[in-house]
């Protein structure tokens, strides 16, 4: 990582990191469909360790679970210090990304070949995050939304309550 990477604090800049994570989410999604694939959306990015300036990083993906037309890439973030030698987890993260066909509509894409338990592991825990995700946006939607119903999740939180 160059000192250009680097924010105020001197540490390599998190939004680098990210463009470099969507860049091989394509370039995964891409060669497992053997199309050109979109970004359609990043869940849970945990920025845990922080990247020195001078380091290597390492960036290695795979498809951790395949729909119709999307599939769900996870993304692992490795930094190595050159001079030591010692390698440190930074960020991992799943994109889920789309194929297109040459007039950008959604295309059917092959389906996931899992040869061991942990590829077994990784789509059965993709399976859940999607599940889970459904479960929470039907949850929360504004036509279905009672403030009654969450009251007791503001209880002890840093908020001053105003409704209207």
């Amino acid at each position: 990582m160059l000192p250009s990477h680097s924010n105020f604090g001197g540490k390599v800049h998190g939004g680098y990191i990210l463009n470099l994570m969507d860049q091989i989410a394509f370039a995964c999604a891409s060669k497992h469909s053997q199309r050109y694939c979109v970004t359609a959306s990043v869940n849970r990015v945990d920025f845990l360790n922080p990247i020195e300036v001078g380091e290597l990083v390492t960036l290695k993906a795979s498809i951790n679970y395949t729909g119709r037309t999307s599939m769900v890439v996870g993304v692992r973030v490795e930094s190595e210090n050159i001079t030591t030698g010692k390698t440190t987890h930074c960020n991992s993260s799943y994109f889920t990304m789309v194929a297109k066909d040459e007039s950008g509509k959604s295309i059917p894409i092959p389906g996931l070949i899992i040869k061991d338990k942990q590829g077994m592991r990784r789509f059965a825990r993709s399976k859940e995050r999607k599940l889970s995700a459904n479960d929470r946006d039907s949850k929360y939607k504004s036509e279905k939304f009672k403030v009654n119903d969450f009251i007791q999740y503001l209880e002890g939180e840093n908020i001053k309550m105003d409704l209207d």
